[in-house]
């Protein structure tokens, strides 16, 4: 089992955390704001916003998005 990456320290987010949000399977979040929403959470100091990003534009297929993401 592969180790969790806290990505989020002030919230304690995981890259799993992340995944899950943006995923079909167990959310919809487009945006940064919307990760932290859908997992309880809000922006705080900030250094997460490009790792979540990238997380989440991992995550998800090329093309099933309208738009770009976008941070907050």
């Amino acid at each position: 089992m592969l180790g969790l990456m806290i990505v989020c320290s002030c919230n304690v987010l995981s890259d799993h955390d992340v995944r899950s949000a943006v995923c079909s399977g167990g959310g919809n979040a487009r945006t940064t704001g919307e990760v932290y929403a859908c997992l309880g959470g809000t922006a705080q100091c900030g250094r997460c916003v490009r790792t979540i990003r990238k997380i989440m534009n991992e995550a998800l297929v090329p093309g099933t998005l309208e738009t770009p993401l976008r941070a907050l």
